[in-house]
Protein backbone atom coordinates (compact mmCIF):
# COMPACT_ATOMS: atom_id res chain seq x y z
CA UNK A 1 0.00 0.00 0.00
CA UNK A 2 1.57 3.13 -1.38
CA UNK A 3 1.77 6.30 1.14
CA UNK A 4 -1.44 8.27 -1.04
CA UNK A 5 -3.53 5.03 -0.89
CA UNK A 6 -2.62 5.05 2.74
CA UNK A 7 -4.26 8.98 2.93
CA UNK A 8 -7.30 7.66 1.00
CA UNK A 9 -8.06 5.10 3.50
CA UNK A 10 -6.90 7.47 6.50
CA UNK A 11 -9.45 10.06 5.16
CA UNK A 12 -12.47 7.91 4.56
CA UNK A 13 -11.91 7.06 8.14
CA UNK A 14 -12.06 10.80 9.55
CA UNK A 15 -15.44 11.26 9.34
CA UNK A 16 -17.29 14.19 11.67
CA UNK A 17 -18.45 12.49 14.95
CA UNK A 18 -21.56 14.05 15.69
CA UNK A 19 -21.46 17.16 18.18
CA UNK A 20 -23.06 16.18 21.71
CA UNK A 21 -26.09 18.51 20.56
CA UNK A 22 -26.80 16.50 17.16
CA UNK A 23 -26.56 13.32 19.22
CA UNK A 24 -29.31 14.26 21.78
CA UNK A 25 -31.17 15.83 19.21
CA UNK A 26 -30.90 12.82 17.11
CA UNK A 27 -32.37 10.42 20.30
CA UNK A 28 -35.22 13.14 21.01
CA UNK A 29 -35.90 12.28 17.01
CA UNK A 30 -35.69 8.64 17.79
CA UNK A 31 -37.92 8.47 21.13
CA UNK A 32 -40.63 11.11 19.01
CA UNK A 33 -40.68 8.20 16.39
CA UNK A 34 -41.24 5.62 18.44
CA UNK A 35 -43.73 7.31 20.80
CA UNK A 36 -45.64 8.41 17.71
CA UNK A 37 -45.67 4.67 16.46
CA UNK A 38 -46.81 3.14 20.06
CA UNK A 39 -49.77 5.29 19.77
CA UNK A 40 -50.31 4.65 15.78
CA UNK A 41 -50.36 1.22 16.52
CA UNK A 42 -52.78 1.71 19.61
CA UNK A 43 -55.35 3.90 18.13
CA UNK A 44 -55.43 1.27 15.12
CA UNK A 45 -56.11 -1.82 17.15
CA UNK A 46 -58.58 -0.01 20.19
CA UNK A 47 -60.97 2.24 18.08
CA UNK A 48 -63.74 -0.22 17.45
CA UNK A 49 -65.58 2.25 15.50
CA UNK A 50 -62.28 2.71 12.89
CA UNK A 51 -62.12 1.62 9.10
CA UNK A 52 -59.85 -0.01 7.34
CA UNK A 53 -59.63 2.92 5.07
CA UNK A 54 -58.81 5.41 8.57
CA UNK A 55 -56.55 2.54 9.71
CA UNK A 56 -54.58 2.54 6.02
CA UNK A 57 -55.06 6.85 6.07
CA UNK A 58 -53.06 6.66 9.70
CA UNK A 59 -50.47 4.27 9.05
CA UNK A 60 -50.00 6.57 5.82
CA UNK A 61 -49.41 10.06 8.03
CA UNK A 62 -47.54 7.81 10.26
CA UNK A 63 -45.03 7.50 7.36
CA UNK A 64 -44.89 10.96 6.27
CA UNK A 65 -44.40 12.01 9.64
CA UNK A 66 -41.46 9.51 10.25
CA UNK A 67 -39.79 10.51 6.94
CA UNK A 68 -39.97 14.30 7.99
CA UNK A 69 -38.09 13.22 11.28
CA UNK A 70 -35.71 10.98 9.00
CA UNK A 71 -35.75 11.83 5.47
CA UNK A 72 -33.11 9.36 3.94
CA UNK A 73 -34.94 6.32 6.34
CA UNK A 74 -37.63 4.95 4.63
CA UNK A 75 -35.78 1.76 3.37
CA UNK A 76 -35.47 1.29 7.65
CA UNK A 77 -39.22 2.20 7.89
CA UNK A 78 -40.17 0.09 5.40
CA UNK A 79 -38.22 -2.78 6.89
CA UNK A 80 -39.49 -2.14 10.74
CA UNK A 81 -42.68 -0.24 10.74
CA UNK A 82 -44.63 -0.77 7.94
CA UNK A 83 -44.76 -4.85 8.06
CA UNK A 84 -45.85 -4.33 12.11
CA UNK A 85 -48.54 -2.05 10.88
CA UNK A 86 -49.73 -3.96 8.02
CA UNK A 87 -49.84 -7.20 10.22
CA UNK A 88 -52.25 -4.99 12.62
CA UNK A 89 -54.39 -4.34 9.98
CA UNK A 90 -54.55 -7.53 8.76
CA UNK A 91 -55.44 -8.85 12.27
CA UNK A 92 -57.79 -6.36 13.26
CA UNK A 93 -59.58 -6.14 10.22
CA UNK A 94 -59.39 -9.76 9.34
CA UNK A 95 -57.80 -9.35 5.94
CA UNK A 96 -55.97 -11.98 4.35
Amino acid sequence: MGLSERKEVGSARNVQPQTQLEQEEERRKLRRLQIMMNMVMSVISQDQDMTIEEASELAANAKRAALALFPDKEFAYDILYKPRLQRLIAERFRVQ
